[in-house]
């Protein structure tokens, strides 16, 4: 099993993507190496072994990869958080920014309705405005948040700092300090 720093080594920069200034951590690279993928979620699944959630939420789109094989690792439901217009019944939806504009997303509505704690995932943490935004659907959805997981924190960014002043726990495996 790789570790997470080998892991880590595995992540490629991306300078000025999407945009001029930005530096694009890029798992797919990671995604690419055999086992990386579910080396990655093992080492999430431990440091949420003492985490009691009923339903996995994830956001597009690298959340899903991550999302998708931990909800059936667990056996539970997977709940898909996406861009306006992507999903095909009512919605609900919520507005945010980001390190770089705005955005906003969408959940089904009542696709928590058999749900206590939610398990919210993501590839990456940066600012932490989809993630908040993640949140409120839920809650929304008269869902709790048990933890959010994901695999990179920007902490350069702030938005681990921000997702748990707000009081969410946070769980990920690799921390990038500067960009």
């Amino acid at each position: 099993m790789l570790e997470v720093g080998e892991l880590s080594e595995l992540i490629r920069d991306v300078p000025d993507f999407p945009q001029k200034g930005v530096v694009f951590k890029d798992i797919t690279t990671m995604l690419v190496h055999p086992g990386a993928l579910g080396d990655s979620l093992t080492h999430l699944q431990r440091r949420l072994s003492d985490v009691d959630y009923d339903s996995v939420v994830c956001i597009e789109s690298r959340g899903f990869l991550f999302g998708a094989v931990l909800a059936a690792r667990e056996n539970l439901p997977l709940i898909l958080v996406r861009k306006p217009g992507k999903l095909p019944a009512d919605t609900i939806s919520q507005d945010y920014e980001l390190e770089y504009g705005s955005n906003t997303i969408e959940m089904h509505s009542g696709s928590l309705s058999n749900s206590g704690n939610a398990l919210i995932v993501d590839d990456l943490v940066a600012t932490g405005g989809s993630v908040l935004a993640t949140a409120n659907l839920v809650e929304r959805e008269e869902c709790g948040v048990a933890a959010v997981a994901y695999v990179i924190n920007l902490e350069f960014l702030g938005g681990r700092e921000k997702i748990e002043r707000a009081g969410y726990r946070t769980e990920f495996l690799i921390d990038v300090e500067a960009s």
